[in-house]
């Protein structure tokens, strides 16, 4: 998996990822899906996720001759909490004001299929994958894709689950064993809010906001223990 934490000054191009069939064939790699867990975002941030209704492949052509792709896409509000799950296939695009922590494959096959029309050295503008990402798009991705819970405390709320891996939210005011005896992978903890300590063996580890831990498969339990109210992403391989 790749772990990354973005955060958009200004709206980023609309891209779209291929699936593992076709990332192979092309590029002898792997395909990207991924999640994005909203940890900021200001009150005209913007998420761009799918398509707003079906789309032909001939009417998306005609809005890229056009510079209108924006036109067809589906935007959303994100508010801290917020998921947006991004099959392959899914055309996408992180808004301007958007701090958010990302969990995909581990894949940098990314195409860029349109760049708000922006220009980078002199009048020449970005460069675009349009014919590599026409058969990567998956044109029936369209509508509302926010995943809005309401957590519970002390609890382990699942957020995503799929075959590349497995995201919960642990948001925790007291201590918390974690048990992963039948689990056969690493866990990887992103602590979004607060802070916590993490004991294992009879050692501990403080964990702040924006650090990461990563727990190799051979541990099988561990202990939580918040400093105060706080907010870990949970991730994993089932």
């Amino acid at each position: 998996l790749l772990i990354k934490f973005i955060e958009a000054r200004e709206d980023l191009s609309v891209q779209v990822h291929p699936g593992d069939s076709l990332a192979r064939e092309r590029h002898n790699a792997y395909g990207k899906t991924e999640m994005w867990y909203i940890l900021e975002a200001e009150k005209d941030a913007r998420i761009f996720t799918g398509f707003r209704e079906g789309v032909t492949r001939e009417m998306y052509g005609h809005a890229l001759d056009k510079g209108t792709v924006a036109e067809l896409l589906n935007c959303e509000t994100p508010l801290p909490g917020d998921v947006f799950f991004t099959p392959a296939g899914r055309i996408h695009a992180i808004g301007a004001g958007t701090v958010l922590a990302e969990i995909q494959q581990t894949s940098d096959i990314t195409y860029r299929v349109f760049d708000w029309n922006r220009v980078s050295k002199g009048s020449e503008k970005r460069e675009l994958h349009t014919e590599l990402a026409a058969d990567a798009i998956d044109f029936s991705q369209a509508g509302k894709s926010v995943i809005r819970k309401d957590p519970e405390l002390n609890k382990v709320n699942g957020l995503v689950r799929c075959e590349y891996f497995s995201t919960n939210l642990l948001w925790l005011s007291k201590s918390m064993p974690r048990e992963y005896n039948d689990l056969d992978s690493f866990v990887i903890y992103i602590c979004t809010e607060g802070s916590f300590s993490i004991s294992y063996d009879g050692t501990a580890e403080t964990v702040s906001k924006g650090e990461t831990v990563l727990l190799p498969a051979m541990i099988s339990e561990v202990k939580l223990e918040p400093d105060c109210e706080t907010k870990i992403l949970e991730v994993y391989i089932e």
